[in-house]
């Protein structure tokens, strides 16, 4: 239950995120009229919704953006386009333009041309015509016998070139699932930055909508974004010497995230997230986290020289403040994460935030500290596991290990444990720990704290026999306390069998490592062996 200050805080919130992450930035609306709107679509934004409770497509953007205007929320879909894929779509505001475009694009009556960067295109302009079949992993080229197969045929004709990179412009003449993705690569010409079908690096996709043209005459054009000519150069990730590529990275980012940035006004609000996940967006050795209205960048070695440039460019995005987190390679290692140079105390651009303030994540309620220290108390790319650990706890006895301010003890009370044990050996983590229980009071979980080295009672617990039905692991990568060192590794197998030793049969034992050198098939296999040593199957359910 939210109290009545809650609300008009996470109201005057939303209002803040919408100026900050609009529905639609006006200049995408490439026409809007006749009952047709036609769009720029930012590539990482769906055309259309993925499932009955999206609510980040592109067709719901609109229909709040028409709302906002006193207009009909109303967005017929007849086409659709690559999540990842930037350009041109075009949708129906009423019945005459929903029968137009029916006709238009499902009568492939349309001319839709792309422009894709790829390596390897040998020769000039060609047809390509292949049958496509749906396969393990995407679509696959196949025979024209396969009863399955539908005809794919595309047009391709290249625009610039550069050593083995090109630019090529693609007008299909059918509408297949990845087809131009799945032909060109067939070619020996994928497109740059396909996790699917290519490997050849990028810092997105690089497919673009380029042109849509209607048999009544009327034609639209999406411009080509910058990073189509700057891989083009050669650039295959965002030169942080390049402030308009940086900037169009952080644009980029924010459009993927618009969904979560709108969240604050959700039922169950999340108030803080995940903007830049690195290289992921296109910004190597770079993560930046929302809190409320303040952004905390955290800058591993490659960003690290380029610091100036992009809080700037950070600042420039409109939050109320920026914190800084210098992260070099070996920053797990840091003696004093506290220290003034590695992580200013106060935003280094802007306004600071309160020293500690109450943030929000599907309901539940956090206590964070944005200038305590290289952490702000909560690790935000386990959302999704916090939100899992709640769903799961109804009635169960929980034990949280490594807990650090308890993030999924939170959870745990929240989700109705009937028992929640909180094991760190820091104390300040468990006083933050405890204020985030009383942020979320009343609960009908009783909780217990226990600062202590988290071998030493795992050791305890199995001598007294203690058993819990789910068992939360989540240690740093190196850790030292008066009794034990800890390195992540091979010292997985002794911990993973210490965890299931405790754990109930049936018990669900969620164990995470954060440890970049340790491949996901290594930390299945250590886990594996320290179940075989507490003589215990396991059933993996995720």
């Amino acid at each position: 239950m939210r109290r009545p200050e809650e609300d008009a805080a996470l109201q005057s919130l939303h209002a803040r995120r919408l100026r900050l992450f609009p529905d639609l930035d006006p200049s995408r609306v490439l026409h809007d009229a006749e009952g047709l709107v036609v769009v720029d679509k930012p590539a990482g934004v769906p055309s259309q919704s993925p499932d009955a409770e999206s609510r980040e497509d592109l067709p719901f953007r609109l229909g709040r953006l028409f709302t906002r205007r006193g207009e009909s929320d109303y967005v017929g879909v007849h086409q659709r386009l690559d999540r990842d894929t930037s350009g041109v779509i075009a949708y129906a505001r009423d019945e005459a333009a929903n029968r137009f475009l029916a006709a238009q694009i499902e009568g492939r009556r349309a001319t839709k041309s792309y422009v894709a960067a790829v390596k390897g295109w040998r020769g000039g302009a060609r047809t390509l015509k292949h049958h496509l079949v749906k396969g393990v992993h995407g679509m696959e080229v196949t025979s024209a016998r396969d009863k399955r197969a539908k005809l794919a045929v595309s047009h391709v004709e290249p625009l610039e070139r550069d050593g083995d990179r090109t630019l090529v412009h693609v007008r299909i003449e059918t509408g297949r699932t990845h087809q131009i993705r799945v032909q060109l690569a067939h070619e020996g010409a994928p497109v740059a930055g396909d996790p699917i079908y290519g490997d050849a690096p990028a810092p997105r996709l690089m497919l673009h909508a380029w042109k849509l043209a209607f048999d009544d005459g009327r034609a639209f054009e999406a411009p080509l974004p910058g990073a189509f000519r700057r891989w083009l150069r050669g650039e295959e990730r965002v030169g942080y010497g390049d402030r308009a590529a940086i900037d169009e990275a952080l644009r980029d980012a924010m459009e993927r995230r618009w969904g979560l940035a709108h969240a604050a006004s959700a039922e169950a609000p999340t108030t803080m997230f995940r903007l830049v996940h690195g290289e992921g967006d296109g910004l190597p050795g770079l993560t930046v986290d929302v809190y409320d209205d303040h952004l905390v960048a955290s800058l591993y070695d490659e960003a690290a020289p380029h610091e100036d440039s992009i809080l700037d460019a950070l600042e420039e995005l409109g939050f109320a403040g920026v914190y800084v987190k210098r992260r070099p390679k070996k920053a797990s290692t840091i003696v004093d994460p506290r220290r003034e140079e590695v992580a200013p105390a106060e935003a280094s651009r802007g306004t600071s935030a309160p020293p500690s303030f109450v943030a929000w994540e599907n309901g539940m309620r956090f206590v964070v500290s944005l200038g305590d220290g290289l952490s702000t108390g909560i690790f935000l790319d386990m959302r999704d596991a916090r939100r899992r650990v709640r769903d799961a706890t109804k009635g169960r006895r929980v034990l949280n290990l490594f807990a650090y301010t308890g993030p999924f003890s939170v959870a745990a009370a929240a989700g109705e444990a009937s028992d929640v044990v909180t094991v760190d050996v820091a104390a300040p983590a468990l006083a933050t720990c405890e204020a985030s229980f009383e942020a979320n009071a009343p609960t009908t979980s009783a909780h217990r704290l226990v600062k202590t080295d988290c071998f030493v009672f795992l050791d305890k617990a199995v001598q007294r026999a203690e058993r819990y039905d789910l068992v939360v692991c989540d240690p740093p990568t190196f850790a030292t306390t008066k009794r034990t060192r800890w390195t992540s590794g091979k010292q997985w197998v002794e911990l993973a069998q210490k965890c299931f030793s405790v754990a109930e049969r049936g018990a669900v034992v969620l164990l995470c490592t954060n440890d970049a050198r340790m491949g996901a098939e290594q930390f299945r296999r250590f886990v594996k062996d320290g179940a075989e040593r507490a003589g215990v199957s396991l059933a993996v359910l995720r």
